[in-house]
């Protein structure tokens, strides 16, 4: 090696310490990257070619600190157009823990993942008397990570970027008892300070994003960033207007200090938050993208198609055109009708799609029948058959519902009481637990990911019907990932034409789990495989689709990464036991860096079955590790060239 070509991989080196993964877009380091000769490099860079990732094996009980913390034992390998290759450890940076104090960027410090009433009073956790405090969540989720022009953040000494977290819920209070769905969820702002020399975020400030204005939020998970900067996120298993149950009831204590006042038909939207240059946010909710178990919204190339998940037995795939790019405020939705073929099988050639409009409104005219319309003067909904006319059975969350519209309620019924209305129009309505989507532009696919194939879809099962045309031989409860074609010139089950060339076709399955018997740590899916897959992004720069996992099937649920060129998938993280892989966001290019962020959710979060075997020696780990369980991370995936931690916190 000359002593020019020793230098420059030195000063690559020295540069990549602690680096977030690759700067595949910065040509200045990528020309240190080479390792050419002089000649070489005053022809120019070496460009970026591929990128393959090694995978790590499943941690087991002989290394328990691995299985109780979040472990990375993968590698990256980099190829460049010169023929060269460079190979990369990776390890796990996070920005805090919940229930930290962190920066305000006033001076002071709050609350990581605190919670927040509808007058912006901190929620206090009073389970246990004399240890009052204020409650802070364990289950971060959807994040987005930003950039904006102009922006200005006092604190910061290299380049300000964002990153937007959303937190679902908190699994239990001080006392032990269940909190989920009760509180409502908070959105906070990071500001990071990036140095532009590694790539390095560091955190400098968290503003909670207040969203009374939006009515509060309802059990955010998934997100995506839009192409036009904001961040899209969800409220997921929408409540039941016409049978409100005592966790809805609860959110709305929690929330308005009233277990009554909450109005069901103000959640199941879409919230948008947008950054401001200040490193603070603001928030606006979609009523108009249908009322459903929305685990995310993914934007199609056009800023006008969006495609959803739908995390929900009985859910369905939903379509929503807006009328114009970059603004959700007034659009048209539409609902998936399957054809025969659908399967589990990856082998098999799946199924075609058509649309069934259900009808076109603007977010101010669904918020204001919301807030004038009773359920009963949508449609009448019974449990049991009235065998009374004009009554239709559907099937909503797993159970049978007779259903009766009222005349001239059609719209209404359509954003408000989507599932069934859907289901009622014909759709699909057979899918469980459709969640994480992203998109491959080059290809023009999209994936969706389904957590686990159950009863609904399974023939003659409970809450199947065979006009769904979904119709599986059996369970999967390890799940899989669907791939759809997308295509333009598309009409309706109408006729009409649906204005959009990013329109899915036809659908079949890319990757399935295996369901097992338990082995000897406890897994009942193949440790090998994904098993309910959740969380989904694709990288269009690394030709790579990343999938995470909510996993009751796997001790330790994992992050994997899925080549689709290769068709090589490789297990990149492990989240601690008990623990869900969340908070996925695959960025190509940030100010020529690229970044997987990557949280999860409630460590220890203990099922009776799968950890019988790993619990007794994991929980004291898990609980000195993440503030007694009630402690998760917000953090992203590093390149480390020189040192390898399997265990970060």
């Amino acid at each position: 090696m000359s002593d020019h070509t020793a230098a420059t991989r030195r000063q690559a080196l020295k540069l990549l310490a602690g680096a977030p993964m690759l700067p595949l877009g910065a040509s200045s380091l990528a020309a240190l990257m080479t390792g050419a000769a002089p000649a070489a490099l005053a022809a120019g860079p070496a460009k970026f070619v591929s990128a393959r990732f090694t995978g790590m094996p499943a941690p087991t009980l002989a290394d328990p600190a691995a299985m109780a913390a979040t472990t990375v034992g993968s590698r990256l390998s980099v190829s460049m157009s010169d023929g060269s290759t460079h190979d990369y450890r990776l390890t796990y940076h996070p920005f805090f823990v919940t229930g930290d104090s962190v920066p305000d960027g006033k001076g002071g410090t709050t609350l990581a993942g605190g919670y927040y009433d509808i007058q912006n009073r901190p929620i206090l956790d009073r389970s246990v008397p004399g240890r009052e405090r204020h409650a802070f969540s364990d289950a971060p989720d959807g994040t987005s990570l930003l950039s904006l022009p102009g922006a200005k953040v006092a604190g910061v000494a290299g380049k300000p970027v964002f990153a937007v977290v959303q937190f679902e819920y908190a699994t239990r209070d001080q006392a032990g008892a269940s909190t989920y769905g009760l509180l409502p969820s908070p959105v906070a702002v990071l500001t990071l300070d990036q140095d532009p020399k590694t790539g390095r975020l560091k955190l400098v400030k968290y503003h909670n994003v207040d969203t009374s204005a939006a009515h509060a939020l309802w059990i955010t998970c998934g997100a995506s960033l839009s192409p036009w900067n904001t961040h899209l996120a969800s409220e997921e298993y929408e409540p039941d207007a016409f049978f409100p149950d005592k966790t809805f009831k609860g959110f709305s204590k929690a929330t308005y200090g009233d277990e009554t006042k909450a109005n069901p038909y103000n959640y199941g939207h879409l919230p948008e938050v947008t950054v401001n240059p200040d490193g603070t946010g603001r928030i606006v909710k979609h009523f108009n993208l249908g009322r459903i178990s929305r685990e995310l919204a993914q934007v199609m190339p056009d800023e006008r198609t969006l495609l959803f998940g739908d995390d929900i037995n009985n859910g369905g795939l939903f379509l929503f055109v807006a009328d114009r790019p970059r603004d959700l405020s007034a659009g048209t939705l539409y609902v998936a009708k399957y054809g025969p073929g659908f399967s589990a099988d990856p082998a098999a050639p799946g199924a075609a799609l058509s649309w069934i409009r259900l009808g076109h409104a603007t977010s101010r005219e669904i918020e204001g029948l919301a807030n004038q319309l009773k359920p009963a003067d949508i449609m009448d909904v019974a449990l049991e058959d009235p065998k009374a006319p004009g009554f239709t059975q559907v099937w909503y969350a797993g159970k049978a519902n007779w259903v009766r519209l009222k005349p001239g309620m059609e719209k209404a019924a359509a954003f408000l009481e989507t599932h069934r209305y859907a289901a009622l129009v014909g759709a699909s309505m057979a899918l469980t637990k459709l969640e994480g989507t992203t998109v491959n532009v080059k290809d023009k696919v999209a994936y969706s990911a389904i957590s686990a194939a159950r009863d609904t879809m399974v023939k003659g099962a409970k809450g199947w019907t065979a006009e769904s045309n979904v119709a599986l031989d059996k369970r999967l409860m390890a799940g899989l990932v669907a791939a759809h074609d997308l295509k333009g010139g598309q009409k309706d089950t109408a006729g009409a034409p649906i204005r959009s060339e990013w329109v899915p076709v036809h659908t079949r399955t890319l990757l399935a789990g295996e369901d097992i018997a338990p082995d000897a740590t406890g897994n009942t899916a193949n440790v090998d495989r994904i098993a309910n897959p959740d969380n989904l992004k694709f990288s269009e720069k690394l030709r790579t689709l990343f999938i995470g996992e909510d996993s009751g099937m796997h001790v330790n649920n994992y992050l994997w990464a899925y080549n689709v060129d290769t068709k090589e998938l490789a297990r990149i993280l492990s989240v601690p036991a008990g623990a869900e892989s969340t908070g996925l966001h695959a960025v190509d290019e940030l100010n020529g860096w690229t970044y997987i962020m990557s949280n999860f959710q409630h460590p220890g979060d203990w099922e009776k079955g799968l950890h019988d075997k790993v619990k007794d020696t994991l929980d004291p780990l898990v609980r000195a590790n993440w503030k007694d369980r009630f402690g998760a991370a917000v953090g992203y995936i590093t390149a480390d060239p020189t040192s390898l931690k399997l265990s970060q916190r």
